[in-house]
């Protein structure tokens, strides 16, 4: 298994193909999967369009949108809306691996996801041959 470890802003998307594409290539499995995960309660990891930088801003608007920060959460920390993003997009992606590559389509690129930085966080990349 491979550790990342990345800065983040208060709330952003992060493009770390390059990263999984890396831990892809040194593994060495031209057939299987490789898992990409997130061990933080405020962050996640997706998948999604990585050619137009409107996609990214729209989905952060849309997230902030349906989870905002609320005085009425319990949470001590304040943080619960982070809380409920993270649980919502997910800590992980499985992708297929063929021919030593990952199956990504045209326009696909794999993101962290900060939802309450900024922090240190670290990230995971799995890969598993067949």
């Amino acid at each position: 298994m491979k550790t990342f470890e990345l800065q983040t802003k208060s709330f952003e998307f992060v493009n770390i193909t390059a990263q999984v594409r890396e831990a892809v290539a040194a593994a060495g499995v031209e057939e299987g999967l490789c898992c990409v995960y997130c061990p933080h309660t405020t962050a996640a990891i997706t998948i999604n369009e990585n050619a137009d930088p409107d996609v990214l801003h729209d989905l952060k608007m849309a997230l902030s949108d349906t989870f905002p920060n609320r005085e009425e959460f319990l949470h001590a920390e304040g943080n619960s809306h982070a809380h409920m993003k993270s649980s919502v997009v997910g800590t992980s992606e499985l992708i297929p691996i063929s021919g030593g590559k990952l199956v990504l389509g045209t326009w696909q690129g794999i993101y962290f996801c900060e939802f309450d930085g900024p922090r240190t966080r670290k990230f995971y990349v799995q890969v598993i041959g067949s």
